[in-house]
């Protein structure tokens, strides 16, 4: 039998929209355009984590993190 995880099929939980929209592109204050994209804009459960940022370990799957690299580029999207 499998296992049921709630929010893994759920239109929440499907990532492809979110890299679509972000990647290669930096989150701004204000405005989205072809070479970012406005934060509040993003779901209202999110976090941006940097590569050295610190994290909690809690499991939330209608979470979006954002994966930026060192200058603040999009580099992965993922849930949880």
């Amino acid at each position: 039998m499998p296992m049921v995880v709630p929010g893994i099929n759920n239109s929440i939980g499907d990532k492809s929209e979110w890299v679509n929209k972000l990647m290669g592109k930096k989150i701004s204050e204000s405005g989205s355009d072809e070479v970012s994209f406005a934060k509040k804009d993003l779901p209202e459960t999110h976090r941006v984590l940097k590569p050295d940022d610190m994290k909690t370990m809690d499991h939330n799957p209608d979470r979006l993190n954002v994966h930026v690299d060192h200058d603040g580029t999009v580099r992965d999207v993922t849930y949880g």
